[in-house]
């Protein structure tokens, strides 16, 4: 029987390139091909590295369409990477299905560590770490940001959330009725030349947010009940 091919899970810089490992390196020029969310982005990580692989795209909602052609080019004996934007892949980003699948076909799957916005957050955010409750993207509308929220209301462990900054100012009104004054840290710009921590609570937290820092993507921690 002819040996299948290898998944490998492969963590990329969050925004200093020079978080990638070795290891990372050394799969990616070894590889057959490399599963991607955004072609461009990971162009530019290979580039950087003087690296040319072929690339598939591989991205929310449209994962399932690319699966077969994936799991084939594993099937054949060939290994894949799998990488996001940016992290850890399967951390909420489309990795899952196709980690899932690989699973289920009898495919290993070898992870590759390295960065991720939730660690390095949590790291360096000074809230408990030993109890966490990870919820990645929240709802975007009100009411269902409130459901959402309300079921978390009584973890005892610190919750992390990804959070587009654009949504910053709801999120922490809808938070502020479920949770009242906790103590919170917003981490914005994690390993970049403007990386900075805003720690106060969910009261003054937006005191310290300028309307100029409301884009791209942050890491949001609340302490628990």
């Amino acid at each position: 029987m002819k040996q299948k091919g290898r998944l490998f899970i492969v963590s990329t810089p969050i925004g200093n390139l020079q978080d990638i490992t070795q290891r990372a390196l050394q799969v990616l020029s070894a590889v057959e091909a490399i599963a991607c969310e955004d072609t461009r982005q990971t162009v530019k990580l290979l580039n950087a590295f003087g690296l040319k692989k072929r690339l598939i795209s591989y991205f929310q909602p449209r994962e399932s369409q690319k699966l077969p052609l994936i799991i084939s080019i594993l099937e054949q004996g060939k290994d894949i990477a799998l990488v996001s934007d940016a992290g850890t892949p399967g951390i909420s980003d489309p990795g899952f299905p196709l980690i899932k699948a690989a699973i289920q076909q009898g495919i290993q799957v070898i992870p590759i560590p390295g960065p991720s916005a939730l660690t390095a957050a949590l790291a360096a955010s000074g809230l408990p770490t030993h109890r966490v409750l990870f919820l990645g993207f929240p709802p975007a509308k009100k009411g269902s940001l409130r459901n959402f929220l309300q079921k978390a209301a009584s973890e005892e462990g610190t919750l992390v959330f990804f959070l587009p900054m654009r949504k910053f100012r709801l999120f922490i009104e809808v938070a502020q009725e479920v949770f009242g004054p906790r103590e919170a840290v917003l981490a914005r710009e994690i390993t970049k030349i403007h990386e900075e921590f805003i720690r106060g609570n969910l009261d003054n937290l937006p005191l310290n947010v300028d309307d100029n820092k409301l884009k791209g993507e942050a890491t949001l921690l609340i302490r628990g009940k």
